[in-house]
């Protein structure tokens, strides 16, 4: 994959990356996720050069549109919560700038990712093409997920649910997993849901974070 502008500087400083969060208190142990951060180069992600200097710090910034590019730590935990495998087909909510979307890739995944605002869809849609991620990205709404492409091994919502959105966990394969930040703007919990059966789900929490709102059924143009 031919990365632009990717020299060592960034290649060193996406080093540290992955040891502050390898050391952090998040607890990311999974060697595939720290390999595929230490992999994917954050800055490309951020079109503002205002923030470009912070491209490796841990930390969120805007990206347009009310959204943000993930905490590096946020997109590590998250990552390794999803437990994905080569190969397996994985539902993304919320494409954002594409991050996330790439580290997905970097893992192996078959990603489908849905973005509700269309500058960013648009905008993202050619930054991923232009790196050489191959992932199919849609502009809807993430409320009703993908029905057309599923089921799903895997389904992750990067952004803040007031509730799990009723047509999610339906669309994972027995076995699949989401995971979905649930609760009030910017005070949500980390779950996975695990489908057992057609409708029984092991439901568990993995903490405190903060996202910007998913918002319900909307697609902005």
């Amino acid at each position: 994959m031919a990365l632009l502008n990717d020299d060592y500087r960034h290649q060193g400083m996406r080093k540290q990356l992955v040891q502050a969060i390898r050391n952090g208190s998040a607890r990311v142990k999974d060697e595939a996720v720290l390999r595929a951060i230490g992999a994917v180069p954050r800055h490309l992600f951020i079109d503002d050069s205002a923030f470009l200097a912070l491209a490796y710090a841990d930390q969120a910034f805007p990206i347009g549109c009310g959204q943000t590019i993930s905490q590096p730590t946020t997109v590590a935990v998250q990552s390794q919560l999803l437990r994905v495998e080569p190969g397996m087909k994985v539902l993304e909510i919320g494409t954002g700038s594409g991050y996330q979307t790439a580290v997905l890739c970097t893992l192996g995944a078959k990603v489908f990712s849905i973005e509700r605002h269309r500058p960013l869809y648009e905008t993202t849609k050619q930054r991923l093409g232009r790196l050489g991620y191959k992932a199919t990205l849609v502009h809807g709404d993430g409320y009703k997920g993908a029905p057309l492409h599923g089921p799903f091994d895997r389904i992750i919502v990067t952004c803040g649910a007031p509730e799990v959105p009723e047509a999610l966990p339906g669309q994972l394969k027995t076995g699949g997993l989401l995971v979905i930040p649930v609760g009030p703007d910017g005070q949500q919990k980390m779950w996975t849901w695990t489908r057992k059966e057609a409708k029984v789900f092991d439901r568990q929490e993995h903490g405190s974070f903060s996202f910007v709102p998913m918002l319900a059924h909307k697609v902005a143009g």
